[in-house]
């Protein structure tokens, strides 16, 4: 019998529990999400995201589904940076859920998203110049 997606998930927390099970179905959607949006899944082959494509699809999905709270929500994943995402990108891997190409390594998420910029900046106040007036 097959595994479901849940099953595995729990299995990887058990192993590493840095991550909360609730981002691991959130980088499944993304790159699902990555996927539709790069209108890949038309061809019905296998498909290969690169680590730069799957995070500008996740800081889009992840936008669209949270919003200004989406920071708050990845901290209490315990996902703050885009190293965090290659690292359950690559517990997916490990367990057979995605796949790679030779060349793929969780290095590739270095120089990914900002965090800081793209999830808290957007929804800070601007900020205008004071000047005194006499």
């Amino acid at each position: 019998m097959q595994k479901s997606f849940n099953e595995i998930v729990e299995e990887i927390v058990k192993k590493d529990p840095r991550y909360e099970a609730a981002a691991y179905e959130f980088v499944k959607e993304a790159l699902e999400f990555t996927i539709k949006q790069n209108k890949r899944s038309q061809t019905g082959l296998n498909v290969h995201v690169t680590a730069k494509e799957l995070m500008a699809g996740f800081q889009q999905y992840a936008l669209k589904e949270f919003g200004p709270m989406a920071m708050t929500v990845f901290e209490y994943w315990r996902v703050t940076s885009s190293l965090d995402v290659g690292n359950i990108v690559f517990n997916l891997i490990g367990a057979g859920v995605f796949g790679k190409t030779d060349s793929d390594s969780p290095q590739d998420f270095q120089d990914g998203v900002d965090f800081q910029e793209a999830f808290v900046a957007p929804f800070e106040p601007l900020r205008t110049s004071t000047t005194k007036r006499s």
